[in-house]
């Protein structure tokens, strides 16, 4: 097992109040979006079929990312089945050993708070907290978080609920329902990055979900609601903000927040190559920085290949900056709150050299923020 201190900074984020309480408005504000009748109405235009079943509960370890321009934050995207929530927590004691008894008793709660509010309202109030929870991911052992998902595990059994860590293919799974080795399973907590559970290994999982025969969190309506990169599209056209009948506070924290956001099939491919060095290229259906591309680094070659209906085009925010405690070239900064619904969990830093986020900087990772 690798040790979490590895993907841990020691080097200290400070964070204006100021814009902490702006990211924090934020995550109200979309999540008030997310249950606005209209606007669901909107996307379910836009969505697959499964994630227009509405589970009736909602998604655990969201997350929402901001750069920091001077006092104010810009939206750069939001999660569902978000890693690196215990991280963010060990980040503020890296000197703590990496299991849930380096959680605080009022942390420990709040995080357990989330799964047994995803079962009541997936029971309808006939549980408290799951009978057993299977965490999966496509090979977990495999993923550079899976010492977090033992961590889970080991805080979910504290809790006195049987917990194993699996790739869906070893659930057994139907329109029936969810069990494992015999055992049925009631909460499935998802680290899966198949946002709508298209591929084969997770088709006997969608028919359990969507015969509402397990609470499976996070899952495809609120990654539809949320964290589907084309919501930005939406988010930041004025238009769209009339059309739901926002509150004006609303409607300028939007506007304030969210950098302006295309489909690259709906613009002017050349004028778009003329702006490029003011936009970054994202794929659609991506994950984790995978397939992002700088507009000041893209050759002409690669733009010609992007395909048009999958590429979000989306106005450039610099991260700030950071210096570390080694003195050397300072590190990009990006600003990760965790959430479940309108309540914030924890707020982290991730710091990183390069074009985009990653966890291999020497002296980065996951930082402790300081509110100043």
């Amino acid at each position: 097992m690798s040790d979490f201190r590895e993907q841990l900074s020691s080097t200290i984020v400070e964070l204006p109040g100021v814009a902490l309480r702006r990211m924090v408005k934020v995550v109200r504000a979309l999540d008030r979006l997310s249950r606005n009748p209209v606007y669901r109405q909107q996307v379910d235009a836009e969505v697959p079929d499964v994630a227009r079943f509405d589970p009736g509960h909602d998604a655990v370890m969201m997350c929402y990312d901001f750069h920091l321009d001077g006092m104010m934050p810009r939206l750069i995207e939001v999660n569902t089945n978000a890693g690196g929530g215990m991280l963010a927590i060990l980040a503020h004691d890296p000197a703590l050993p990496a299991d849930q008894r380096s959680l605080s008793a009022k942390l420990r709660k709040r995080l357990l708070q989330t799964f047994s509010d995803e079962i009541k309202k997936y029971s309808a109030g006939a549980q408290l907290k799951p009978a057993r929870i299977a965490i999966i991911d496509e090979d977990p052992a495999g993923q550079h978080l899976y010492p977090e998902m033992l961590a889970f595990a080991d805080l979910f059994r504290s809790w006195g609920v049987p917990t194993e860590i699996v790739e869906p293919q070893r659930l057994q799974a139907s329109a029936d329902g969810v069990s494992l080795g015999g055992q049925p399973v009631d909460l499935v907590y998802n680290r899966h990055c198949d946002f709508y559970l298209a591929s084969d290994e997770v088709a006997g999982l969608r028919q359990a979900y969507l015969a509402g025969k397990v609470c499976l969190t996070p899952n495809p309506h609120m990654y539809g609601l949320l964290a589907d990169k084309r919501r930005m599209i939406l988010w930041s056209d004025s238009a769209c903000h009339a059309a739901w009948q926002l509150s004006g506070a609303d409607d300028r924290l939007l506007d304030q927040v969210v950098p302006g956001t295309w489909l690259l099939a709906e613009l002017d491919r050349q004028q778009v190559w003329s702006d490029r060095k003011q936009l970054i290229f994202k794929p659609v259906d991506s994950f984790g920085g995978k397939g992002v591309l700088l507009g000041e680094k893209i050759s002409r070659k690669r733009f010609e290949q992007l395909p048009a209906a999958m590429t979000l085009v989306q106005e450039m925010v610099p991260p700030s900056m950071t210096e570390g405690v080694d003195q050397q070239v300072p590190m990009k900064t990006d600003l990760r709150l965790y959430a479940y619904r309108n309540r914030v969990l924890g707020v982290t830093a991730r710091l990183y050299r390069g074009p985009v986020t990653n966890m291999r900087t020497p002296g980065g990772g996951f930082a402790r923020v300081r509110i100043i």
